[in-house]
């Protein structure tokens, strides 16, 4: 996992779009807060001017329903400002954590392999929530930053003094405001970041957990995942230093300029340039004038959210794959890889990979362990794209096809299938676009997944949660999937490793002989699944070795030396048929004695 570190200069990544997503409340919220800013900057004059009248013992009950108007207004609007401040906040986080999301599953594996998936997660749940707060904030500080400047403009309007005082002091409050800012950010993003290697490494573990409990290492990875608390720690207690020494400069600075503000007032007011209500109004606008501890604490915020904006936009600019507009042709499903080369960590997995697949025929794909087997299978579906070379489908590169296109065209099986849906008949039916239960039950027959399904407590209706299955049992639903998508290329990456050898049998049949996709390609490493293909393909250090059928490549000894040490195997080996040594292979399947075999021209 590599990762940067965000900054001041990170990026704002997503904020841009979050912000327009949520422009109209965001221009509601700017207005309902400035209102109040405005109500707030009345109510001084209207007490001063009320004070006058009482003290002159004039009639001033008209002065005192507008003190208690403005009082009014601005408790409404102070609650319309937090019900709009709530609604864009959530509003935005959700439109984060949407497009994060569908970022990510667009990327692909890639994103895991670069953030790790306990960053991501932490970046979709935490980040996202602090970056979602931006547009609410940005509003609210316009407001109030039209709080001093009303203030200032009040000030001179009573006398000019007052404002002269207020401007004195305006430029160290304007470098304290902007020191808090940069120096928020910086040590928000170190805190960040922390937390996002922290919550890698407890996924990691979790998802190792089983492992960790047979080598009674508990102790061990705790230490592990903590290891980074004490750096978590400094940047936390930092990031309060800096907002409290902020704090404290505010507290500082602000008194003076109030105190020095009311004092002029009364030496105005001594010399009759000022009445006593005027000074009333000018003490408070002195509060408003130097209120920045407020500000101090929407800078704060606005920075934390900033550093968290930052942390989605490196995810962001991890780019996803793009799609054409192309459709493909009527066609058996040819598959052809031309000069492929894909590179993981620095090294060439697969080195210059040509295949051919021909329509209709069923190849499969074996090799040593790091031999590149699945990443093939992951290239030759487009579940990511080659570092050179292209993929084509019957004549089209997959680059050139619309993504609904290529999804409908190209039908996929894993060896740790992950089974998404509410119930069991929902896993089967992912991804089309109207599964009929029909359908359904269908290809759970030719998976061989329908008497255990059906021993299911609400059968295909029982939550996948609640449906306790075995390693093969996950496999063959998996399978089943596969089958009921019906493309006209289907790719097995070693989805039948875990199937014993009859049920392996009568699926390998199913594929072989009126298989639901016109091609097929199955990454193997059981010989049995090899000798029923029409060809293997021997991939070895990321090239093609050799391509032909399995009985003329088992006359290589290194080819047998995939399947075992030393390649030493039975003749059942050989034809990959158990049925020599337990009986078990039926009569007339492929391979079988008195069966014709098939053979695909490389």
């Amino acid at each position: 996992m590599t990762t940067r570190n965000a900054d001041s200069s990170a990026p704002p990544g997503a904020l841009g779009p979050a912000a327009r997503h949520s422009a109209g409340r965001c221009a509601v919220l700017c207005l309902v807060s400035t209102a109040a800013t405005g109500a707030g900057l009345l109510l001084p004059t209207a007490l001063g001017r009320t004070l006058d009248l009482l003290l002159a013992r004039v009639p001033a009950n008209r002065w005192v329903l507008y003190c208690a108007g403005l009082v009014l207004l601005l408790a409404l609007l102070d609650a319309c400002q937090t019900v709009l401040s709530g609604t864009v906040d959530a509003r935005t986080t959700a439109w984060l954590r949407r497009r994060l999301t569908g970022h990510v599953l667009a990327v692909g594996p890639r994103a895991a392999a670069r953030f790790g998936s306990g960053d991501l997660v932490a970046r979709l749940v935490g980040n996202a929530a602090q970056a979602g707060t931006a547009p609410a904030a940005r509003a609210a500080l316009l407001a109030a930053l039209a709080g001093p400047v009303g203030a200032m403009v009040a000030l001179a309007l009573i006398d000019p003094w007052l404002a002269a005082v207020f401007l004195a002091g305006a430029p160290v409050l304007a470098l304290l405001l902007r020191t808090l800012a940069r120096d928020t950010t910086q040590c928000v993003a170190r805190y960040q970041e922390v937390q996002g290697r922290i919550a890698s490494a407890l996924a990691e573990a979790l998802g190792g957990h089983r492992t960790i409990r047979a080598a009674g290492t508990a102790d061990r990875e705790t230490a592990r995942i903590l290891r980074p608390l004490p750096e978590l720690s400094r940047s936390g207690h930092r990031m309060w230093r800096v907002q409290g020494r902020a704090a404290g400069q505010a507290v500082a600075v602000a008194p003076l300029l109030q105190l020095g503000i009311v004092a002029v007032a009364g030496a105005l007011l001594t010399r009759h340039r000022l009445t006593v209500g005027e000074m009333l109004a000018a003490s408070r606008y002195a509060v408003l004038a130097t209120g920045v501890g407020m500000l101090v604490g929407q800078l704060a915020g606005l920075a934390r959210a900033r550093a968290a904006t930052g942390r989605l936009g490196e995810v962001l600019t991890e780019p996803a794959p793009a799609y054409g507009s192309h459709r493909l042709p009527a066609g058996p499903g040819r598959l052809e890889l031309r000069g492929v080369v894909a590179r993981r960590g620095g090294r060439a997995v697969l080195d210059g990979v040509d295949l051919v697949v021909p329509g209709g025929t069923t190849l499969a794909v074996v090799g040593r362990s790091g031999a590149g087997k699945s990443l093939l299978a992951a290239v030759a579906g487009r579940l990511t794209d080659p570092d050179a070379g292209e993929i084509l489908l019957d004549e089209v590169p997959l680059r050139e096809l619309t993504h609904a296109e290529l999804r409908r065209a190209i039908g996929h099986a894993f060896a740790r299938p992950a089974l998404l849906g509410a119930t069991v008949e929902d896993a089967i039916g992912l991804g089309l676009a109207s599964p009929s239960p029909a359908r359904v039950r269908d290809a759970a027959r030719t998976a061989r997944a329908d008497d255990f399904v059906r021993r299911l407590p609400d059968g295909y209706a029982t939550a996948v949660a609640d449906a306790p299955r075995s390693g093969g049992e996950s496999q063959r639903l998996g399978l089943a999937r596969a089958f009921a998508h019906d493309g006209r290329l289907l790719i097995l990456d070693d989805a039948l490793s875990s199937l014993d050898t009859v049920t392996e049998a009568h699926i390998t049949r199913a594929l072989v002989d009126d298989g639901p996709g016109a091609t097929r390609l199955l990454i193997a490493h059981r010989a049995a699944t090899a000798a029923r293909a029409d060809a293997v393909a021997w991939l070895d250090g990321g090239r093609v070795r050799a391509v032909g059928p399995h009985e003329e490549l088992w006359r290589d000894a290194g080819y047998r030396a995939v399947f075992g040490e030393g390649g030493e195997f039975s003749e059942a080996d050989r034809h990959g048929s158990p049925s020599e040594a337990g009986g078990l292979r039926e009569p007339g399947m492929p391979g079988a004695p008195g069966t014709p075999g098939k053979t695909v021209s490389p």
